[in-house]
């Protein structure tokens, strides 16, 4: 008899669509607070023991595949180095606008992107998610065995920064629409 591999890899981000349309696609069904807080509340169960979230396991399947396409997508846009800066001359920058990113990663969100994949591979970003997935469905005995706390760190960065590239792109297109 022949096995069937059931393939749950997403398909959808290899084809011929760029890094920017995946991210749109991504904001498109989920809101940037609403992924912070769903990514937030696996993480924290993830490393709980004696609890799981109670949250739908179809929901939060969904939401790993979503989260492996955004990091996908950014690190398709590291791939084609580009800037994604629109304002080149110097403004005060609030704190509460940043968020989790620096100065120089709002300036241009696509070091978020160069700084994690420099950091991490694709395939430890995928080991991650699926880590943390895993250990919040359940109680376990043991907590992940590897360091899960800078990987959640640069993706709630990669949020951060394709978020504000999309908004950027949106901005670019109104102002290319409207020339004053």
């Amino acid at each position: 008899m022949k096995k069937i591999k059931t393939d749950f890899d997403p398909q959808f981000w290899t084809g011929k669509r760029s890094g920017l349309q995946l991210i749109e696609t991504f904001f498109q069904f989920n809101a940037l607070d609403v992924s912070k807080e769903m990514l937030s509340n696996i993480m924290n169960y993830a490393v709980k023991r004696n609890s799981w979230i109670h949250e739908d396991p179809a929901v939060i399947f969904q939401f790993h595949q979503s989260m492996r396409s955004l990091i996908r997508a950014g690190y398709l846009m590291m791939l084609k180095d580009r800037k994604w800066t629109v304002n080149t001359r110097p403004e005060k920058i609030f704190p509460w606008v940043l968020g989790m990113l620096s100065e120089k990663e709002y300036r241009n969100p696509l070091l978020v992107f160069k700084k994690a994949f420099r950091e991490y591979t694709l395939k430890e970003f995928d080991y991650f998610m699926s880590g943390i997935v895993y250990f919040s469905m359940g109680v376990y005995e043991n907590l992940p065995e590897s360091n899960i706390v800078m990987p959640y760190i640069h993706t709630v960065k990669m949020l951060d920064a394709a978020h504000l590239i999309l908004q950027r792109k949106r901005e670019k297109e109104r102002a290319d629409t409207n020339p004053e």
